[in-house]
């Protein structure tokens, strides 16, 4: 069972209603630039052309929040909270305020709330509107998450969804989708994986994916030991 967390109903009938799409139709939408990406694209042109910024440079800037800084920052929320039951209670209770405690503020995660999956429900965390995103947590959002089929069909058919990241739960997990606002962002917290009891939170954290703090993916399998 799929809700959202509006608590709208959504028909059954229209679940397969675009199985003729292609298995991930959201990759295809990465190619096609909104309004705002188009003039970014030309000020980012105009300022190289007249020596203002360094294109390298730009692109370290944007990979180190991508891919660097700002996972890492809600993996390390995630790890505590699997390992901390005080940090887990304080998350649930005011996420803003716990993971200011860890130094991660800023623009785009003034108000955070952090969600908890369990075996009965599975949350992931879309933005109908645009692309609002917890930047301090989990850096700048993937294309995929901006484009217009994720964030339709995250709604309509988020099995579906999942099942073009791999993702495949049990039929009897509930999956409650979070549509995020110019207010508020939300965190997932994913299961903590089996196999984890007695990794360090540097080790828990290495096993936080940025898809599993949005819901789309799952926490890596622990290395044997």
């Amino acid at each position: 069972m799929a809700t959202h967390d509006h608590s709208h109903a959504h028909d059954p009938a229209h679940e397969h209603e675009h199985e003729h799409e292609h298995e991930h139709e959201h990759e295809h939408e990465h190619s096609e630039l909104d309004a705002t990406e188009l003039r970014v694209r030309a000020l980012q042109s105009i300022l190289t052309q007249k020596g203002y910024i360094d294109p390298a440079a730009l692109d370290e800037i944007v990979d180190t929040y991508q891919t660097r800084i700002g996972p890492r920052n809600g993996a390390r929320v995630v790890a505590k909270a699997w390992a901390d039951p005080a940090f887990r209670e304080w998350l649930e209770r005011d996420a803003s305020a716990a993971i200011a405690s860890l130094g991660y503020t800023g623009r785009q995660g003034e108000h955070m709330v952090a969600l908890f999956s369990t075996p009965q429900v599975h949350h992931m965390v879309v933005c109908t509107l645009c692309s609002c995103y917890p930047w301090p947590v989990l850096g700048l959002p993937p294309a995929w998450y901006k484009s217009a089929a994720y964030r339709s069909r995250a709604v309509r058919d988020p099995r579906g969804v999942l099942a073009d990241f791999g993702v495949t739960l049990p039929p009897q997990q509930e999956i409650r989708v979070w549509d995020s606002t110019a207010e508020v962002r939300y965190l997932v917290i994913p299961q903590r994986p089996a196999g984890s009891e007695g990794l360090d939170e540097e080790q828990l954290a290495a096993l936080v994916t940025r898809d599993a703090m949005i819901g789309t993916g799952l926490p890596a399998t622990p290395p044997a030991r």
